[in-house]
C-alpha cells in the first residue's frame, strides 16, 4: 500500500530532495503539528490541517445555506472516489 505524506506543499519553491526527513510543520489555525493531524496542507505562510479544512468546510455550507452546482459537482466526485 502506497504511504501518503502527512504534509502537502501548494507553496511555489521547489521542495529539497531531502523525502525521508520531513520537518514538523503546525497548523496555522489550531496550531497542532503535522505529528498530530491526518494531513496537513502548506501554502506560502500558512498553513492548514485537515481537520480545520473540514471545520471551515461546515462552516461555510451552514452559513450559505447550500452549495452552487459546481461545488456540488466537485462534492459528489469526491464523495464517490472514495468509496470504492
Amino acid at each position: 500500500m502506497k504511504e501518503d505524506k502527512k504534509v502537502v506543499s501548494f507553496e511555489k519553491k521547489h521542495p529539497k530532495n531531502n523525502d525521508s526527513i520531513q520537518e514538523v510543520e503546525y497548523c496555522s489555525f489550531c496550531g497542532r503539528p503535522n505529528t498530530q493531524v491526518p494531513k496537513l496542507v502548506k501554502g506560502p505562510g500558512v498553513n492548514i490541517c485537515s481537520e480545520c479544512v473540514l471545520i471551515a468546510v461546515q462552516y461555510l455550507i451552514l452559513q450559505d445555506g447550500a452549495l452552487s452546482a459546481e461545488a456540488q459537482k466537485i462534492l459528489d466526485l469526491l464523495w464517490s472516489t472514495n468509496k470504492k
